[in-house]
Formats: structure tokens, sequence, C-alpha cells
């Protein structure tokens, strides 16, 4: 499975850390969350960490759709 791609995060001078998926806001986290995402950013892959805490990570059933006659070209 090919990693998530085009997100990026921002830490404010407050403390809240602001995710980006392709230079738009996708989630902004506060306080004890913002601290846990910190974290778990060092910890593991940071594409992947970014997607799975703004929701838009792979649910499954990409490569079921993929080998669907219809989105084949």
């Amino acid at each position: 499975m090919s990693a998530a791609s085009g997100f990026s995060h921002r830490e404010r001078g407050d403390g809240t850390v602001v995710i980006l998926h392709r230079g738009r806001a996708a989630a902004t986290l506060r306080g004890a969350r913002a601290a846990k995402f910190l974290a778990e950013l060092d910890a593991g892959d940071p594409q992947l960490v970014m997607a799975r805490w703004t929701g838009a990570y792979k649910f499954g059933n990409e490569r079921t759709a993929r080998n669907h006659p219809r989105n084949q070209r």
C-alpha cells in the first residue's frame, strides 16, 4: 500500500497544531490532543500519522475499487 502524501503541519506559539493537506487546513489540535499528536509524529511515519489524525487514511477498499472494470484504463 502506498503511503499517504500531501500532509504537513504547523505548530503555533500557543501550542495549537494545524494539520494541512495540500495547503488547506484539515484539522486543528489543541492542548493534550496536540501533545499526543506530536509524540506520535516523532514515533511513526509522519504522513500516515497525519492522515490518521485527519481521518483521511486508507479504508481498505481501494484495491477493490482499483480493480473494478469501470476504473480500468
